[in-house]
């Protein structure tokens, strides 16, 4: 007899299958990345950051003024000084600058940081009694602009005709301090100025790089107009390009100064002047066109006169006035001792030395300073082919 499976027991539903879960490494750490989000910063008070920016004016204000009163200390401390030019020394400035830089981590950049300083320490020096600076004039050359780049705006101008007076009054001690142009990146070195170091007692103290562009300007500030340009012969070189595509007709006119130049223009609608944009504010002209040098990187270097040499500041260039003897390998003689001292040369010039026919004197630029041992070793070992050596200065090398 057949038998009948009984029915299966009554119980409980099997439970539906779970859904597969990702394995660790796959599954999104939402609340990591949550905690990853940055933070929304509030909307600031407008009036909370003016007061802000207030309290820390007046915190500024305060040091400075700390500061002007120290540095009155440090006149004190060098005792009875007979005018402004003793209590300054390019040196120290230049080592309280490259500081400056050094410190910096933004957000200002170091060319705005350098003119701050400068201005800081210029307004403190002022305290005793401004230095008296005289410059290629008249106001607004890129003479002047270099002027107040090196001394800042609390140093007193003193505009003056030709690079031969600058040279003068200085000597004379008219002016404390010379600034003149010495090179251009593009033209070259200004003649002027090394024959002037054939026969003065000057020392250079100090340089300044400063970039130069060209603005085209006039009265009436429409190129359709211009007859005639008039412009320092180097600033009508750096702009030839420009002006041979743009004024092939115009008549071009070399006067003494940038400065002098928009003088000129500003007496006459047919006439334009190639200078800086701060020879225009000074005389009223509209530009044209600009910047219109050939050369983007356009940069002249300028020398600061004084009657006296410095200390070393640690980063210096020395400049030389060599006479060579008239005998065969006497310039590579004069050469040889900085190669074997590891002093580097930085340029050299000849120029005719007036001393007498085809005789001629070497213009020649160091790194380091005369106080150094190398560059003292190569100067000592300079007498036997050159027939005289002539320190024209040792520097701070240019900053900014």
């Amino acid at each position: 007899m057949a038998t009948r499976k009984a029915p299966p027991k009554a119980g409980k539903a099997k439970p539906a299958a779970e859904p597969r879960r990702k394995p660790a490494a796959t599954r999104k750490p939402v609340a990591k990345a949550m905690a990853r989000q940055p933070a929304v910063e509030p909307t600031p008070v407008l009036s909370e950051v003016r007061e802000r920016i207030d309290g820390i004016d007046r915190q500024i204000q305060a040091l400075i003024a700390e500061r002007a009163g120290w540095a009155r200390q440090v006149g004190k401390a060098k005792g009875p000084l007979k005018a402004a030019v003793d209590y300054y020394r390019p040196e120290r400035e230049a080592q309280v600058l490259r500081q400056v830089l050094d410190r910096n981590e933004g957000p200002l950049s170091d060319e705005v940081l350098l003119r701050l300083f400068r201005e800081i320490m210029s307004a403190c020096l002022a305290q005793q009694e401004p230095l008296k600076v005289g410059f290629l004039g008249p106001e607004g050359t890129f003479s002047q602009q270099a002027l107040q780049k090196h001394f800042g705006h609390s140093a007193k101008g003193l505009p003056l005709a030709s690079i031969e007076e600058v040279f003068q009054e200085v000597e004379a001690g008219n002016a404390d301090f010379g600034v003149v142009p010495v090179e251009n990146s593009g033209q070259g070195t200004i003649q002027s100025t090394l024959d002037m170091f054939l026969t003065s007692p000057l020392k250079i103290c100090g340089e300044v790089e400063l970039a130069v562009h060209q603005y085209l300007m006039s009265r009436t500030g429409r190129l359709e107009d211009i007859e005639r340009v008039y412009s320092h012969p180097m600033s009508l070189a750096q702009a030839r390009a420009w002006l041979r595509q743009h004024l092939p007709r115009a008549e071009k006119l070399a006067v003494s100064s940038n400065a002098e130049a928009a003088r000129r223009s500003r007496t006459a609608d047919d006439a334009a002047a190639i200078a800086g944009e701060n020879a225009g504010h000074v005389y009223g002209l509209k530009v044209v066109a600009g910047p219109i040098e050939d050369r983007p990187d356009n940069t002249t270097r300028f020398l600061v006169l004084g009657r006296e040499l410095f200390s070393a500041s640690g980063h210096d260039r020395t400049s030389l006035l060599v006479y060579v003897r008239d005998q065969p390998g006497a310039l590579y003689g004069v050469l040889s001792p900085f190669a074997r001292h590891g002093v580097s040369m930085n340029r050299i010039e000849s120029r005719p030395s007036h001393a007498g026919r085809w005789q001629y004197a070497f213009f020649i630029d160091v790194s380091g300073h005369v106080q150094d041992p190398g560059v003292a070793r190569a100067l000592a070992e300079l007498g036997e082919y050159a027939a005289d050596v002539k320190v024209l200065g040792s520097y701070p090398v240019a900053l900014g």
